[in-house]
């Protein structure tokens, strides 16, 4: 009995000392992986693929657009393979406080707001608010969506536009549900990113954009890390810097633009 016991002993022992092994061989893998959020429901910046160039965390998804290029190019810069975690877009911030990401790129905009609780790259991209809706619509402008229903995505920059004109709206957690609810007469207006608007009327006869710019003003798109994830963040913008310079960020965008048309 005592020697079945020994050898039990020296087995879990040998167990032990393999599970810390691959314990440490996992965290060194861990090392050389960088792990971004999105929110794959805004092409053409970001959508599940079949063939994406990025997989998800645990492989059972790829994504597309021209964030997952962007975030597969700066991993490649920094020696890295990319990964994504998609998330909903109004708890992206909260996964990266709550460092189950390492970096959030989703098209989002550079508030002071958001500012507050992270850091943000240089930016990436320039966009501006647009209005979709039905061909032969009487919305012209801003103004004409007073008493229209109207229709945007929970967190994203059109609701807090929409929400300052002062008008009352429904919020969704998808674009298309957005679109959806357009096509469906459901609602009268949609309002979104412009990038991502001229994905949706390339998908959807019968819709068009309407632009108003003296209502909806240019913002820029960043990527937010950890507050105080200084190196981190001079990684990216170094990435993102070399990017600009050499063309890239802007012969992606016009590849994926051109493909929704």
């Amino acid at each position: 009995m005592k020697k079945y016991v020994k050898v039990l002993a020296v087995i879990f022992a040998f167990a032990l000392v393999a599970c810390v092994f691959a314990a440490c061989g996992e965290k060194a893998d861990g090392d050389n992986v960088i792990v971004f959020g999105t929110n794959a429901e805004f092409p053409p910046f970001e959508s599940v693929a079949s063939d994406g160039v990025i997989k998800s965390a645990d492989g059972t998804q790829s994504f597309d657009g021209i964030d997952m290029v962007i975030a597969n190019k700066i991993a490649e810069k920094m020696g890295k393979t990319a990964v994504v975690n998609n998330i909903e877009f109004d708890s992206l911030l909260v996964a990266l406080q709550n460092g189950q990401i390492d970096a959030c790129i989703a098209g989002m905009t550079i508030t002071e707001e958001r500012k507050e609780s992270v850091d943000f790259s240089i930016p990436y991209y320039t966009a501006t608010q647009v209005m979709i809706v039905k061909e032969g619509s009487d919305i012209k402008s801003a103004k004409d969506m007073a008493g229209k229903k109207i229709a945007v995505v929970q967190g994203y920059t059109g609701e807090t536009v929409v929400k300052d004109l002062g008008y009352e709206y429904e919020a969704f957690k998808k674009g298309t549900e957005c679109v959806m609810e357009l096509v469906n007469g459901k609602c009268d207006v949609v309002v979104i990113d412009s990038a991502t608007a001229e994905n949706y009327v390339a998908d959807n006869q019968g819709l068009t954009i309407v632009e108003d710019s003296s209502a909806f003003e240019a913002e820029e798109y960043g990527i937010a890390v950890a507050k105080g994830n200084t190196e981190l963040l001079n990684q990216i913008n170094e990435a993102i810097g070399d990017m600009l310079d050499d063309g890239t960020i802007s012969a992606t965008v016009v590849k994926y633009v051109d493909e929704a048309e």
